[in-house]
């Protein structure tokens, strides 16, 4: 019983610890985010580009095939259900506000985690484990104006267009069904799409998909950061990364929802 006590008291204590750590490097990018470009040996905008590219226009044919095929899998539901009471042709303001609100930024989210938030962890713990971040320092080259920094801002700024586009190709989703399967009116589907669809619920999603962003980001370049072990310490540190990167995600969504539309803000 004491030991089990023991070591239930030092997982908790382990990832407070790491939770401040978190922090702190949250503290840290965003000290050279802001005054990072008024220092010499700042990143060049050239990493910044290619961490776009590889976050987000390479990551867009997963994130259009998830985005589709769920329009298409909620139009389908949602037809079935809404043909009891005749009332079909609320499917198109199904599809659109759930994709805006919740689906589009979270599935996004989440496909992002294992593809992006993977690969960062696994190329930044390979250059730890293979002392190359001590060469870093060693040059009075901070890792993370270098390393962390790029990823970051890359991050923060694909996901939510990545989101953006996510909503636009599950209403497509939802049209295709709708007007191919179900038989209803184009126009009048693509009406009845934004006459629900508020502002609101289009701001909400993309600033789920910024915290999001900065989740996967932290968490694949904190993990990398701190591993050990050769690639063994590679491989942990990559999957740990991923499933950190899931569970936050939705315990952010749950937090994010709850301060939008029960609080009311």
């Amino acid at each position: 019983m004491i030991k089990s006590i023991s070591n239930i008291g030092s997982s908790v204590v382990n990832v407070f610890k790491q939770t401040i750590d978190v922090i702190c490097l949250l503290l840290d990018t965003c000290y050279y985010i802001f005054i990072g470009p008024f220092k010499k040996k700042t990143p060049k905008f050239a990493s910044i580009l290619e961490q776009m590219i590889f976050a987000g226009i390479q990551s867009f044919p997963i994130t259009f095939f998830v985005a589709l095929f769920t329009g298409i899998v909620i139009a389908m539901q949602s037809a079935y259900q809404l043909k009891v009471f005749g009332a079909e042709i609320f499917t198109a303001s199904m599809v659109s506000v759930s994709m805006a609100r919740e689906l589009s930024p979270v599935l996004t989210g989440l496909v992002v985690a294992g593809r992006v938030g993977a690969a960062i962890t696994a190329e930044i713990s390979s250059m730890k484990v293979s002392e190359q971040i001590e060469a870093l320092e060693t040059m009075a080259l901070d890792p993370v104006r270098f390393l962390v920094v790029p990823r970051v801002l890359a991050l923060i700024i694909m996901l939510p267009c990545l989101t953006v586009l996510g909503d636009i190709v599950g209403v497509i989703g939802g049209f295709i069904v709708g007007v191919f399967s179900i038989g209803l009116n184009a126009y009048r589907y693509m009406d009845m799409s934004f006459e629900f669809l508020l502002f609101k619920d289009v701001w909400t999603g993309l600033v789920k998909s910024f915290v999001f962003g900065l989740v996967i980001s932290l968490i694949g370049c904190y993990m990398g950061l701190n591993a050990k072990g050769g690639a063994e310490g590679v491989g942990r540190a990559t999957t740990l990364s991923v499933v950190t990167s899931f569970i936050l995600i939705i315990l952010f969504d749950c937090l994010l929802t709850g301060l939008f539309y029960f609080i009311n803000v």
